[in-house]
């Protein structure tokens, strides 16, 4: 699928207008150069689907192009269906999907003049794994794409000895090849931290607000004094999950007494479900395997959550909106 690049937009400082350019720089581990928001981090570029902007215009906003901060708008291709991990190809340069949307802390003006805001639910945000020039009008073509229905997951191995080097994590990519083949999902990410409580509390933060819908954690859930991923999670969550833990913990004493000490918790923020499992591969893949049938439904409930519940337009609304904005843009 092939679209177009509309309009490149940059801002030297925050809080200020982006402007509008005919040509940029796009550098690898960077973003654009001469972009505020440039930088060695997940959210290097920001883009835009031009068909969400004209649905915003049909409501009467006027808008200039990087009004919602965006630094790119994308006709052509629908980047609502393009999940973390897609990779697209803008002339000779190439950037990476790396979260869904944003959180909003503060609502902005378009907010209270059109009474919607886009950017926290259709921006896509990029690292650039390929540096170059771009240019408003260059093509853009999707050279791999993620389903955003596809689950968007990572797995966390939280263990000081694994991160040190001192031992191999087997259980994280024992749970990877679980996760893909009972839930069809994509593994956005995996990481191995040390049982840093701080540490591990502002990850998971992170990726739930990057736009995960399950973070499977292994390790740390024992009593020993360094055990510190249910501490860290409830830190993380909003609401507990208490009947995926209950029902494991039910299973696993059927297998060994110990597992009465497992303390692992579940949890939601936001949209995304953060699992605790034991740190040994074989606890870790049959505590999943006793709730693996429930995941799917579970974040089929957390999808339907509207960010913005009052004022969320349907997706149906939104989808057909869209068409009508791309035929009428064709036949001009």
């Amino acid at each position: 699928m092939n679209g177009r690049l509309r309009h490149i937009c940059v801002s030297e400082k925050k809080g200020r207008a982006k402007n509008q350019l005919d040509v940029a720089e796009l550098r690898i581990d960077h973003g654009i150069v001469g972009d505020v928001h440039a930088g060695n981090w997940h959210r290097q570029v920001s883009l835009l689907d031009i068909a969400d902007i004209d649905t915003m215009r049909k409501l009467g906003v006027e808008l200039k192009p990087g009004a919602f901060g965006e630094n790119l708008g994308v006709e052509g291709i629908d980047l609502d269906t393009c999940g973390i991990g897609t990779q697209l190809r803008i002339g000779h340069s190439e950037l990476q999907v790396t979260q869904i949307g944003k959180t909003c802390h503060h609502r902005c003006a378009i907010y209270y003049t059109a009474g919607d805001c886009i950017m926290p639910r259709a921006g896509l945000f990029a690292e650039v794994r390929k540096g170059g020039m771009i240019h408003a009008g260059d093509s853009v073509e999707v050279a791999q794409r993620i389903p955003r229905e596809m689950i968007q997951a990572s797995v966390i191995t939280v263990s000081d000895r694994c991160s040190r080097g001192e031992a191999v994590d087997t259980s994280g990519p024992a749970l990877q090849r679980l996760i893909q083949d009972s839930q069809g999902a994509h593994i956005a990410l995996t990481k191995v931290v040390p049982d840093d409580e701080t540490q591990l509390a502002e990850l998971l933060t992170h990726l739930c607000d990057r736009g995960y819908d399950l973070i499977v954690t292994t390790g740390g859930t024992g009593f020993a004094p360094r055990d510190v991923t249910p501490e860290a999670t409830r830190s993380a969550i909003e609401r507990e999950a208490p009947g995926l833990a209950e029902e494991m913990r039910r299973r696993s004493v059927e297998v060994t007494p110990h597992a009465m000490l497992q303390r692992g918790v579940c949890g939601i923020r936001g949209r995304t479900l953060i699992v605790n499992l034991p740190g040994s591969e074989k606890g870790a893949t049959e505590n999943f395997q006793f709730i693996q049938s429930a995941l799917a439904h579970a974040i089929k409930h957390l999808r339907d959550q509207p960010a913005h519940e009052e004022l969320e337009l349907k997706r149906e609304q939104r989808v057909a909106l869209k068409k009508r904005a791309r035929k009428v843009g064709a036949q001009a």
